[in-house]
């Protein structure tokens, strides 16, 4: 029989020893944060559509850098935090007043998310920080710790190949003339020659007898009816398609930076992407989300600057017009399609200055609803269809133009 004291002494250590281990795990899971790739890629996408514009994994954009935030602070702070950082302020919490102060009082907006939205973020966030940073040394010789090394592409080494080749062809056809000249030069010298010999040195080249040939001027003629009418063609062909289309903006405004280096969701500034029929232009209280606190003294901002002291939109000027005789509904595509934007506008990401990708003509439209497969799953509006058409077109996938796509009421009416 086991003393009861002894009984009692021992189920306390185990318990301590228990608890301990619960709560070492507890710190190793990260105070309770999910790891898996659902909760992590759920969380992405959130941050991107909600924070990337104020904030970034490594560096300071208008907030601070989120790099290790969940070991800053515990997920039981962040989630009151991120939820309504003004009542966490307001209630005298001494770190939520220190990060207000220190980022120039700058308020973050109120996000109506829950504490599973939140968490994910978190969860995010804290893969993230724990990917090994990239270091890069620029020409000035500093290191640049969270850079990626840019690779070149296949286009700048075609390029080096074709005016390698260039020069080695203009080098072999100098050479060549160099040599016909000495050898020219060499044969005349001589005196076995006889008259033959020199008759065919002392040649020269009539251009005029070349010039006057029918031969030359039916090809000239002919080449030059050719170039007029490819050159008709195409402008025919081409009328009301702006494809390449780049026009100058009155603002110096960067995809590539926002979209692409800071990576800022294209519904943050383009809000009716997913909700309406365009996709609309953003307005300067958008812009001024940011540039109230950064680059405040840049000349391009201070144009956004002078709109709104004069109440005036910013005059941007459309790179992408369909004709009025063409219906097209943004949220259509983007959420019941699932199109991406770059689908139809191209690397919108890597665009100093936007251009027009696409060609936006209706072949163009009716070959993507041809062969563009539609999402049917889980929704029950497509059941029957989608039966019916595998019934008669067995293997074939359920296009757009398989539930009516390539009518022309479906853009026409």
């Amino acid at each position: 029989m086991i003393p009861a004291r002894l009984f009692v002494a021992a189920r306390t250590l185990f318990l301590g020893l228990f608890c301990a281990f619960l709560s070492l795990n507890a710190q190793a899971q990260g105070d309770g944060i999910p790891t898996d790739d659902a909760t992590i890629s759920a969380g992405e996408a959130i941050f991107k559509g909600n924070c990337a514009q104020c904030h970034a994994i490594n560096d300071v954009v208008v907030g601070p850098a989120l790099k290790d935030v969940h070991k800053r602070q515990k997920l039981s702070w962040l989630i009151p935090w991120i939820k309504n950082s003004s009542k966490l302020i307001a209630s005298g919490d001494a770190y939520a007043v220190k990060i207000f102060n220190q980022y120039g009082k700058q308020q973050m907006p109120s996000f109506a998310l829950s504490d599973g939205e939140i968490t994910s973020i978190i969860a995010y966030v804290k893969k993230e920080s724990e990917k090994p940073a990239t270091a890069i040394v620029d020409p000035g010789g500093k290191v640049d710790p969270t850079s990626q090394t840019a690779e070149k592409g296949p286009g700048e080494y075609l390029n080096i190949l074709l005016i390698a080749l260039v020069v080695v062809l203009i080098v072999l056809v100098v050479t060549l003339i160099i040599i016909g000249n000495i050898l020219t030069s060499t044969l005349r010298s001589r005196s076995d020659l006889n008259e033959a010999d020199v008759e065919q040195i002392n040649q020269q080249t009539n251009w005029e007898r070349i010039y006057k040939s029918g031969i030359v001027r039916g090809l000239v003629t002919l080449i030059f009816v050719v170039v007029i009418i490819d050159v008709s063609l195409d402008e025919a062909l081409g009328i009301g398609i702006q494809q390449g289309y780049q026009p100058t903006q009155p603002i110096a405004f960067s995809h590539k930076l926002h979209a692409g280096e800071h990576q800022i969701n294209c519904a943050y500034c383009h809000t009716s992407v997913y909700k309406g029929k365009s996709a609309n232009i953003p307005s300067a209280n958008i812009c001024m989300n940011c540039h109230s606190q950064i680059k405040t003294e840049s000349a391009q901002i201070q144009k956004i600057y002078k709109a709104i002291e004069q109440n005036k939109p910013i005059e941007w000027v459309r790179v992408h017009n369909l004709p009025d005789l063409a219906y097209f509904n943004h949220s259509q595509h983007t959420v019941a399609g699932g199109v991406q934007c770059q689908q139809c506008h191209g690397p919108i990401e890597t665009m100093e200055v936007v251009y027009q990708y696409s060609p936006l003509t209706m072949g163009w439209c009716i070959n993507c609803h041809r062969e563009y497969p539609l999402n049917t799953k889980g929704n029950g509006y497509y059941d029957k269809l989608v039966q019916l058409h595998d019934k008669n077109n067995a293997g074939a996938p359920f296009t757009v133009s398989s539930n009516g796509g390539t009518e022309c009421s479906k853009c026409h009416y």
